[in-house]
């Protein structure tokens, strides 16, 4: 299979695949109804994540993307994912029946995200920064469509919700599984071993693509997860709330494109520049807010557009140079790893953010997340002399 045609179908695939993560988001408002529960995003979301980070875990600890055949991984994640997905449909609703359907789907989604990007690794060795480009920004995607459903207004049965999405992901699953045959360069990992993940600790290029990747994690979904009350309160009340959806949609989804853009300019300066680029960018973001004045809305779109971009236009290239850091047996392994601590790594911040709202404002809050940018900057410098030197060292012995 061609690579164009190969990636595609993976692009496709994987969107379909990831609708699962936010269908709870976008059924909340029904399911609180329901329940008669309220603030349920919170949960839901913290427990998708929560999945998410255990099954990135167990996939990397068993090496499972290496292992086993990633096309069939894929395929199985995702009808378990749909699986656990639809039981909300079929069966009585309750809070713990939601939040454990949601960890469920969330534990699957690990073997559609960062196997998607493995089995594209497998298929460029060459202009992965730009394939990556796109699957990142088909997730982004996927990320803001709650902000879309919600601006627009629709009425829709939570368990069309559901029904849809699981038959999305088994689409997606069984178009990888059945369609995308391994890549030319894929080299299965033989067997077991303990001793695999410390052993990829030790190598200094994955260190400083994943510290990289940790610093812009720290302030990704934060800024997300924010960025609906920085509108509120620029808008002062004076705009509805469907165009505060919409807004919000239009900021994270333009991340989507920018991942494909920082894809193609990949190709033509390195992943590393790009990511270096878009990572200071949206770190100079973080400070600049509290220095837009409080004007017009307009001048506040307009920023928060660019913060949009530059926020999400790194991560394919850090996914990029993590599996180019190590060889290519590993990169599924490495991949999932590293996508494990990043977003284990996400709960930590919105939580932080969470305990500073109402101690400061929302914008001296997002100004924090500079942390971010600055700690992904200096460890990506400092790791990546390292593997410079160690590598004169040895050329020189």
């Amino acid at each position: 299979m061609s690579q164009r045609k190969a990636l595609k179908i993976i692009v496709i695939a994987q969107f379909l695949g990831t609708s699962l993560w936010f269908a709870g988001n976008a059924a909340a408002p029904q399911f609180s109804a329901v329940l008669g529960e309220e603030n349920l995003i919170g949960w839901i979301t913290s427990a998708v994540q929560f999945g998410f980070i255990l099954g990135t875990l167990t996939f990397a600890i068993f090496s499972i993307p290496d292992r086993y055949k990633p096309s069939d991984v894929f395929f199985f994640s995702a009808v378990m994912a749909a699986a656990f997905n639809l039981l909300l449909a079929v069966i009585p609703p309750s809070f713990w029946v939601l939040i454990s359907g949601r960890f469920l789907v969330g534990f699957f989604l690990a073997g559609i995200y960062p196997v998607g990007m493995k089995i594209a690794a497998d298929y460029f060795e060459k202009g992965l920064g730009m394939a990556l480009g796109f699957l990142v920004g088909a997730l982004v995607l996927g990320t803001a469509s709650p902000h879309l459903i919600a601006s627009l207004d629709f009425n829709v049965s939570w368990k069309l919700i559901f029904w849809s999405t699981s038959l999305f992901a088994i689409l997606g699953g069984a178009m990888v599984g059945f369609f995308v045959p391994d890549g030319p360069y894929r080299k299965p990992l033989g067997q077991f071993d303990w001793n695999l993940i410390p052993s990829l600790l030790k190598i200094d290029s994955l260190k400083s693509a994943a510290t990289g990747y940790f610093g812009h994690m720290w302030e990704l979904y934060t800024f997300w997860a924010f960025c609906p009350a920085l509108i509120l309160y620029f808008q002062d009340g004076s705009n509805p709330s469907n165009l505060t959806s919409f807004i919000a949609f239009s900021v994270i989804g333009i991340g989507g494109i920018s991942c494909a853009i920082g894809g193609w300019f990949s190709e033509k300066y390195s992943s590393r520049s790009v990511a270096l680029f878009a990572l200071a960018g949206s770190g100079i973001c973080c400070l600049a807010v509290l220095l837009i004045p409080e004007g017009s809305i307009w001048i506040w779109i307009s920023f928060l557009l660019i913060w949009g971009i530059l926020v999400t236009a790194d991560s394919p290239q850090f996914s990029t140079l993590v599996a180019q850091s190590v060889p290519a047996e590993f990169k599924g392994t490495a991949l999932t790893l590293v996508n494990c601590a990043g977003f284990a790594l996400t709960i930590f911040s919105i939580a932080l953010a969470d305990f500073l709202l109402g101690k400061l404002e929302i914008q001296e809050i997002l100004a924090l997340l500079a942390i971010g940018p600055v700690f992904g900057i200096v460890g990506f410098l400092y790791f990546d002399k390292k593997k410079r030197l160690s590598t004169k060292a040895s050329s020189s012995i």
